[in-house]
């Protein structure tokens, strides 16, 4: 390297910019040619630190450069990237660190806060156990997993649910799912997660007491995968005999359901599926109604049979079992799989991209939104291992171990936690299925001296597409199944088999990565790890020694396990962090003993199995010890393998499924519920989700009006109008200037003489939204009230002849209070007969109007009729008056210091809030946090709530977490049976801090684009994902026009198909 002196002012502005070098591998720096060598140094060492594949592109044409001065180049090019490297991590290292420092710093504000409300003592006895002793999530973590595995047991659950018929809806919506033939390892998103659904619906279905399971998950009928993942539906056979089906009693079993959404004809991956979350939820809700309405006819007498819960797997489908939840007004329960947060961590300790970076590729801040919002909405939170709780799920704003601890002990001491909730953490392994799998305790040699001369023709194809790739195909076999993903980590795997010479003299190595056809076919994710390994197999000449088939089918995997018994081989699962390690389990199954990561489920595996070892994923000398242990002691190999053989029993599906079923059966049942009327309505259409139509109170609202502000009828307090002089000045009557005072209470259901009467008249209305044909929803956000009386009156206008005919509904949806948009028709002069219903408070009240000629606007009375059965749906979590304290307490905090004065920019608007919405009044939208702080601050307090800024940012209100405008919507197609696709909803170029929510989903929307919109507050600018990223524009049901005048608005209706030509 003579001439190179450049080489070591760079070396030492890398060594200061990272970590030192420490004396042992100095000195083996060193050793090369009896001097230190830098090029060796950055190829070696700071390269492969920083997995750069490009950078070792680099180095291999620099040192293939004849010229020196051109090499030299190169290799002062490649020093500047590395040293840019070092400095970009140690940057990000630095920043991770104040953010997890301010995070720990909010936590303990946010239990202070929450201890100070719930001010009652816990004696020590309350204060619930250490997290590793029994937990309040219902789970031991002392010793070995706590699993019932007594026959005795089986038969006393089958006893006990035999008659019970329990509808389960599962959710899985990424990847490639089919019954049977699995693609496992296709791609990132085929993979364990899938297997895992398929076998738990599969197991539901056929234990005693369910009678049936559906798993939702995508339809694609795309030309690069196979056709069967465009069938509609997929029964799941059982696995079990005939004559244990018998026994079980009445099922329908288990079917994998199709839903169509998102792109017909493409497979995109699961970081693409986000802008049609929502069109998979109105899908699959649709699925669901009927659904309960045929079992209803089957088993349930008439009336629908509702899902007994719903259950998201991963953040795509928690996002969408809430929604769908919601709708139904049913538990909810979830499965992680693989954290975003943890991700995020892992990605961001490699130093090689920025927090926005990994965005933008992962989409990582939806994800992590998603898991956020499964946390708000779900009854329980099933994870594989205790380290998934205590380790992952502490990452989340929405959970923390302590403050649910407390929580826990004063439910059970029947003591208020004043609006706090937290879901309950299970920890229930997998389960495997074990009738398919036959021990053979012989290996190749002793089975090969007694086997008759056919018996080579009985090996199954698998075994010889492996032994091909082997000189000595009878040494033991080092196993290891997995994706070519670089969290895996199989490149660590292959230079520990390869440094260690003992352990390649002994063993031979196959590993399994899925199914390819051409590496440069793959993502560059998958190539890119693939061709390390190729590269390192070809580094340490380790042909004949290293298996690696291109193909293998999912019914191959337990011959591939079989195959690595026979030769007496081991399993490992080298991954840096293992959620759960299902492919542990099936090895022991096989007899395989195995090696795993210390990080994750292995270690509880490892309790209850003791059949292997567990080693440091980064270590790769601790892994070559491992294996060579294993492999070269036979008799701790053999008693490896009969501690897996006698304890595996313990992970079978009918255990997982009876502790499941008992976590569910835990939850308090909630399915949705209407009143009956007292007289049945003839008008009923039979195919609306209940026989007959209930009947909604008429809370008549019969508003009093009262000009002296004296109480109403009912105690309540009487708010001031929201008549104003600046409304005066545009034209409101004098009769409603002297109207200064509007009850909030409503009239007791006891109704006077007339009210009765009322109610029949509104009664007789209300089937008419089951007869429209389309229901125009007007849901605009961002034009003044103005331009808002305009714009209805132009959608009137332009659909006048249907709108005459009775073929075409109208709904308000919007922010304001219904005593606000009765102001606001008024001064339009447009009656509130026009509409069908009225979406208020941000989705947090539905209103309809009376269709009763008498019940006009009187000077003491409003003719509106809240649907209280919406609140029954949207109740779910609602902090109430501990939510309010708490958000009065945050909007004290808020001040805008003014020299030594200072004046408060939030005030709790007492006169625009009701039951179940908080409003806060914001008087300089500049100096308040943005959604995505306030949100997380109710989240670390255990506050579930729906957070929401105006357009203008003068608005916030606090509504349930299930409580939306598009979920209103939702609910009144499972109420009315209002066709979702038949909706059209017009909304502006933006909106409030839901406007999202209102674009997605199955109906059509209409986005009326120019000047008379306004621009958005900035508070909208701050959200954590752009718009695009969970909005489809692209969507043929989306379509932005150019202005709002009533020839803008028939032609756009004709182009969707709603007007005829």
């Amino acid at each position: 390297m003579a001439g190179n002196d450049w080489i070591n002012s760079y070396l030492e502005a890398i060594l200061d910019a990272g970590p030192s070098i420490d004396a042992a591998k100095s000195s083996l720096l060193l050793r090369e040619r009896g001097r230190f060598s830098p090029a060796r140094y950055f190829v070696e060492e700071v390269i492969t630190g920083y997995d750069e594949t490009d950078l070792y592109k680099t180095w291999v044409r620099a040192a293939a450069m004849r010229s020196p001065q051109e090499r030299n180049t190169r290799l002062e090019n490649m020093c500047w990237r590395i040293w840019n490297l070092a400095r970009k991590k140690k940057q990000i290292e630095g920043e991770e660190a104040q953010r997890l420092s301010k995070r720990r710093l909010e936590r303990e504000r946010a239990r202070r806060d929450a201890t100070a409300d719930m001010s009652e003592d816990l004696s020590e006895g309350e204060k619930g156990e250490a997290i590793g002793d029994l937990s309040v999530h219902g789970d031991s973590s002392r010793g070995r997993m706590p699993r019932i595995s007594s026959v005795d047991a089986i038969e006393f659950w089958t006893s006990q649910f035999k008659d019970k018929k329990l509808y389960i809806v599962l959710i899985s919506i990424h990847g490639l799912i089919r019954g049977e033939d699995m693609e496992l390892g296709r791609d990132s998103d085929t993979g364990g997660q899938v297997k895992y659904v398929v076998e738990l619906a599969r197991a539901l279905g056929s234990m005693p007491g369910v009678y049936r399971v559906d798993l939702l998950t995508r339809q694609i009928s795309a030309p690069d995968v196979d056709w069967s993942y465009g069938e509609p539906t997929e029964m799941l056979t059982s696995r079990s005999s005939d004559s244990f089906m018998h026994e079980m009693g009445e099922s329908s079993g288990a079917y994998i359901i199709r839903i169509p959404f998102g792109p017909r004809d493409k497979y995109i991956p699961k970081e693409f599926l986000w802008p049609h979350i929502q069109e998979f939820v109105d899908g699959a809700l649709g699925h669901v109604l009927q659904m309960s309405k045929v079992l209803g006819e089957q088993i349930g007498g008439g009336q629908p049979i509702w899902p007994v819960a719903i259950h998201g797997h991963y953040a795509d489908a928690g996002d969408s079992a809430a929604l769908l939840s919601g709708a139904l007004n049913v538990p909810m329960l979830f499965t992680g799989h693989s954290l975003g947060r943890d991700k995020l961590d892992q990605l961001l300790k490699q130093g090689r991209q920025t927090r926005e970076e990994i965005n933008v590729t992962y989409k990582i801040m939806r994800r992590i939104e998603a898991e956020e919002i499964s946390l708000d909405a779900s009854e329980i939170v099933i994870t594989s291992t205790r380290q998934e709780i205590e380790e992952q799920w502490r990452l989340y704003d929405g959970f923390d171990v302590v403050l649910e601890r407390k929580l826990r002990a004063r439910i059970k001491r029947g003591v208020s936690c004043y609006g706090r909730y937290m879901p309950r953490m299970v920890s229930i392994p997998p389960g495997m299925e074990f009738n398919h799998i036959t021990i053979h305790d012989g290996d190749v040699d002793g089975e090969s001296e007694g086997a008759d001369e056919n018996s080579a023709v009985l090996d199954p194809p698998i075994w010889s597409e492996i032994m091909r790739f082997f000189t000595n195909p009878r040494k033991p076999m080092i196993l290891a199944l997995s994706r070519p993903d670089p969290k895996k980590n199989i490149t660590t795997l292959v230079k520990a088999f390869g440094e260690c010479r003992p352990l390649r003299e002994l063993a031979n190595l196959t590993l399994v990565m899925g199914n390819r056809e051409d590496i440069d076919e793959m993502s560059s994710t998958n190539s890119s790890v693939l061709t390390s390994i190729l590269k390192l197999i070809d580094k340490y000449d380790l042909y004949g020694q290293v298996a690696y088939p291109k193909h293998h089918k999912q019914a191959d995997v337990p011959d591939i396990y079989r195959l690595a018994a026979k030769t007496k081989g081991v399993f490992i699962n080298p991954a840096f962090i293992e959620p759960f390690g299902l492919t542990l389990i099936e090895a022991a199954a096989n007899g395989l003993p195995i090696v795993a990561t210390k990080n994750g489920g292995p270690v509880d595996i490892h309790k209850v199995l003791d059949n292997g070892m567990l080693v440091d994923p980064h270590d790769q000398h601790a892994i070559a010890d491992a294996l060579y242990k294993l492999v070269s002691d036979k008799q701790l190999w053999a008693r490896c393998r009969q501690n897996g053989l006698k304890n595996i029993h313990q992970f079978s599906w009918p255990e997982h499924c009876k502790t499941y079923l008992s976590k569910i059966a835990s939850c308090r049942p909630r399915h949705p519920q209407w009143r009956r009327s007292e007289e049945g309505i003839e008008d009923s259409e039979p195919d609306s989700p209940n026989d007959s139509l209930r009947d909604i109170k008429d809370i008549s609202l019969n508003l009093k009006l009262s000009l002296d502000g004296e109480k109403g009828e009912d105690g309540s307090a009487i708010g001031k109008a929201l008549v104003s002089e600046d409304v005066t000045a545009n034209g409101k009557s004098n009769l409603e200037n002297d109207i200064v005072k509007l009850s909030k209470g409503v009239m007791s259901t006891t109704q006077k003489d007339g009210s009765s009467e009322r109610t029949d008249n509104y009664s007789s209305k209300l089937p008419m939204l089951r007869r429209r044909k389309y229901i125009f929803v007007i849901a605009l956000d961002s034009v003044s009230d103005a331009d808002l009386i305009g714009i209805i009156k132009s959608i009137f206008e332009a659909s006048s002849g249907d709108m005459m005919s009775g073929s075409i509904g109208f709904i308000l949806s919007t922010r304001l209070t219904i005593l606000e948009i009765h102001s606001l028709l008024m001064t339009g002069g447009i009656p509130a007969t026009d509409f069908d219903a009225f979406i208020c408070n941000s989705g947090s009240d539905v209103y309809y109007p009376s269709s009763s000629s008498d019940d006009l606007l009187y000077p003491y009375e409003l003719p509106y009729a809240l649907d209280i059965d919406y609140h029954s749906q949207i109740e779910y979590r609602w902090g109430g008056e501990g939510l309010r304290k708490t958000l009065v307490r945050w909007a004290a905090s808020i001040a805008d210091k003014k020299g030594e004065s200072e004046e408060q920019v939030v005030v709790e608007d007492v006169e625009r809030s009701s039951t179940y919405c908080y409003a806060f009044q914001v008087k300089n939208p500049s100096l308040v946090p943005p959604i995505k702080e306030l949100r997380k601050h109710m989240r670390i307090q255990a506050l579930r709530c729906h957070v929401l800024y105006s357009h203008d940012g003068s608005k916030l209100h606090v509504i349930p977490v299930l409580a939306s405008r598009s979920q209103a919507l939702r609910y009144l197609f499972v109420r009315w049976g209002i066709e979702l696709s038949n909706m059209i909803v017009f909304v502006g170029e933006s909106g409030d801090t839901d406007y999202e929510g209102l674009l997605g989903g199955v109906q059509k929307t209409l986005i009326l684009k120019g000047a008379f919109n306004t621009a958005p507050s900035q508070l909208h600018s701050t959200r954590s994902y752009q718009l695009k990223d969970v909005v489809a524009f692209d969507s043929p049901n989306i379509l932005q026009i150019e202005g709002c005048g009533t020839n803008d608005v028939q032609s756009a209706l004709k182009q969707l198909g709603v007007l005829k030509n």
